[in-house]
């Protein structure tokens, strides 16, 4: 699937599954708790010490629900992430890099 693709397919199903009456703060916060989660599974996966008693989070799961958010947040905002990545590329490829 091309991002574009993936950007309708989440439209669609945040529609079909009653989340369109969230709104940008609302799904922002979400999308923070879920990069959280995120960085916290990553954390147990790397061997990074971590809370014995704290819940164990699924990496590809967490990776999922920020990459679903992120489309989600893009959606509401009438950003074209496909776009909007290849702009910047553009730019950063006009950058020096150390």
């Amino acid at each position: 699937m091309e991002l574009q693709d993936y950007q309708k397919l989440i439209e669609q199903l945040k529609n079909e599954r009653g989340f369109d009456k969230e709104t940008v703060p609302e799904v922002f916060m979400l999308f923070l708790e879920e990069a959280g989660e995120f960085a916290k599974a990553a954390r147990k996966v790397s061997g990074i010490v971590t809370d014995k008693s704290s819940r164990v989070h699924d990496l590809e799961e967490e990776a999922d629900d920020v990459f679903w958010l992120l489309i989600d947040l893009c959606n509401r905002l009438n950003i074209d992430l496909a776009k909007a990545f290849s702009e910047k590329e553009k730019k950063n490829q006009a950058r020096t890099w150390s």
